[in-house]
């Protein structure tokens, strides 16, 4: 008796992809009813770092020209501007023994100190735009997963604390209104999926720490509110936002604004961060903003988007950008697809929020390539293929679609290509084949198909060979599947982890190093990976034994890559009735995908125990694909 089995990944057809031309126009689908005041707005904290690095900026002709010139020009309307409290090193940086940058030195990131945010507040408001002052309550990058105190209220809990908060957020708005560029809206916070200025503002524990819980949280949240409406001006509202990320996720915003609510803080906008490759898809965040504002009556707004408009890494930094592609939908990384992601939000604002759908922020289109002005001093940009201008500075064609949204005319977006589906099909079965296909359209989205295969007799296939098999989509596009006869039978279910779970792998480490990852950059098929990553030295094995498995000659392989300079890493197989047999992994750079083996496995009494074995330094990272493990044929 034959055992059905068939594998599918999918991977891009061999595409000659490339950016739009900078004279070129994007295809931009109009939004109907868009209203004329939708916030089209664009965060540009680094902007005053990058101009005093040196950076300059050109518009689509070449021409160089103020930032605000050129983004007003766009169709940009608002601008947003992060604040941090003291953003300076409070003790030497050191990665990989080698120090970056100093105590005391400039934190980077943009450096953005109360003098530095009011200087570009100033020239925002008198070019015309209307501003939104992002508080971060750090000296650095607050998110999700970092929310630390400003060191100067290291020492600060409770009352005083919330006095701090109170004081701080006061005098940075008095000092706005006496230079004036007195905000349009405020966050109090920045991305407070767990809170703010931890442990006090925590609202999750791992049970070993000591925190202030929702009561904590807002509490602090009320300072912050009561000190923007004591500093607005006379007779006016400016509004205030509090900001999660994961705008997909509506239990999370369920679960943090019910207890803002039942805490009966003040508020008048609840902003979300959504990277589609990060935080689900459109589909999701439409729901979530529709949910939003029937359940808490609340304007919404995506305060931070951004796609890449390339994958190519501008500095040897490493970026952060990761195709997206889920089941339905996807973006390819080109200029036409950076815009189309953009509109898709806009679109997804203005449907799931309705008249209370006040806009979307782009985030930092604006942080091009410039020695100095990086993620923190001593390291690159991570950012720069998500920005809207070319690593010159020229801006890109898809910075019009804040624009390009109110067209009058239609374009017509058409089928163009498709993913290739590529298929493993074991000789003497008969497969069942993937009932869909994505669908390349012209304005570089993608969007699953149903499909229709051409009939094949799969009985006729005795031998190991590869052929194309012809489809029709629905709609009689023409698509292909890439189909490979062989005659191994490979153990590992779900190979390439495409579940998101490690399964019935066991990992002998921390899940914080090493852990499953949806990156479609980062895989070499299908979009998940098995992904290590740390800043210290670790250790870690990965391992999954199999038992009652027919005696006989086995071969274990993956595919492997990432930046090198381990200690070593091994493929290995053990516990099969011989000595432990691997193969040295050796990585050499981002993308340089190498296929290991560890052959002639010997397996007796049913046994046998495989794995992958890290011993990395601090640093290092990779990733590995397509596990294979399976019985030698006769």
């Amino acid at each position: 008796m034959h055992r059905s089995l068939i594998f599918f990944t999918v991977l891009l057809l061999s595409l000659c992809v490339l950016p739009v031309a900078s004279g070129e126009r994007i295809i931009v689908e109009p939004i109907p009813g868009l209203p004329e005041d939708f916030i089209r707005g664009a965060d540009i904290s680094t902007l005053a770092w990058i101009e005093e690095c040196g950076g300059k900026y050109y518009d689509r002709d070449g021409r160089e020209q103020d930032l605000f010139t050129i983004l007003k020009d766009s169709g940009v309307n608002w601008i947003r501007l992060r604040l941090w409290h003291n953003p300076v090193n409070p003790s030497n940086v050191v990665v990989d023994r080698k120090v970056l940058s100093k105590r005391g030195d400039p934190i980077g990131g943009g450096n953005n100190n109360l003098k530095r945010t009011v200087s570009m507040a100033k020239r925002a408001k008198d070019a015309g735009f209307k501003l939104l002052l992002d508080i971060h309550y750090s000296d650095f990058w607050a998110d999700p997963e970092n929310q630390r105190k400003p060191l100067a209220w290291a020492r600060l809990s409770g009352k005083e604390l919330e006095k701090a908060v109170y004081e701080y957020t006061l005098e940075t708005l008095r000092t706005m209104k006496k230079e004036g560029c007195f905000p349009d809206m405020v966050q109090i916070g920045n991305e407070l999926n767990g809170g703010m200025l931890w442990p006090d503002g925590k609202t999750w524990t791992d049970g070993t720490e000591e925190i202030g819980g929702f009561e904590g949280f807002t509490n602090l949240l009320k300072q912050g509110v009561r000190a923007v409406r004591r500093a607005q001006p006379w007779g006016a509202k400016t509004k205030v936002m509090i900001h999660l990320a994961n705008g997909g996720d509506n239990g999370l915003y369920r679960w943090v604004f019910d207890e803002i609510t039942a805490a009966k803080v003040d508020y008048d906008v609840i902003g979300l961060s959504f990277y589609p490759y990060w935080h689900g898809s459109m589909d999701a965040l439409t729901a979530n903003l529709r949910d939003l504002v029937s359940r808490y009556g609340k304007e919404v707004c995506v305060v931070e988007t951004a796609y890449g408009f390339t994958e190519e890494d501008g500095d040897a930094q490493g970026n952060r950008f990761q195709i997206y592609s889920d089941e339905k939908y996807g973006y390819l990384p080109t200029v036409q697809g950076q815009a189309t992601e953009v509109r898709d939000v806009m679109a997804a604002v203005h449907e799931g929020g309705g008249e209370k759908g006040l806009g979307v922020f782009y985030w930092e289109p604006a942080w091009i390539l410039v020695e100095g002005a990086g993620w923190r001093t001593g390291e690159g940009n991570n950012w720069e293929n998500q920005a809207m201008f070319d690593y010159d500075g020229r801006a890109l064609p898809s910075l019009e679609v804040f624009k390009r949204v109110y067209d009058r005319q239609k374009p017509e977006i058409k089928p163009v290509s498709f993913e290739t589906p590529k298929a493993l099909v074991v000789v003497g079965s008969e497969p069942v084949l993937p009932s869909g296909v994505k669908i390349i359209y012209s304005d570089d989205s993608l969007e699953a198909t149903p499909v229709e295969w051409d009939d094949h007799d799969f009985s006729k296939e005795t031998k190991e060979r590869t052929f194309m098999l012809d489809g029709r989509t629905a709609g009689g596009f023409p698509v292909k599947m890439e189909v490979t006869m062989s005659r191994k039978v490979n153990l590992v279910d779900d190979p390439s982890w495409e579940s998101g779970k490690l399964g019935q792998w066991k990992l002998d480490g921390n899940g914080k190093y090493c852990f499953v990852e949806n990156n479609k950059s980062n895989a070499y098929s299908g979009t998940w990976t098995y992904k290590y990553w740390w800043s210290d030295p670790f250790k870690s094995t990965l391992s999954r034994t199999f038992t009652g498995i027919p005696d006989g000659t086995y071969t274990l392989s993956l595919y492997a890559m990432g930046g090198g300079g381990e200690n070593t890493i091994e493929l290995f197989a053990e516990n099969y009735g011989g000595p432990r047999v691997f193969t040295e992994v050796v990585n050499t750079g981002w993308k340089n995908w190498k296929q290991y083996t560890v052959s002639g496995i010997e397996v007796r009494g049913g046994k046998c125990t495989i794995g992958i074995h890290i011993d990395a330094n601090g640093g290092n990272w990779g990733n590995f694909d397509d596990v294979e493990f399976y019985l030698e044929p006769n």
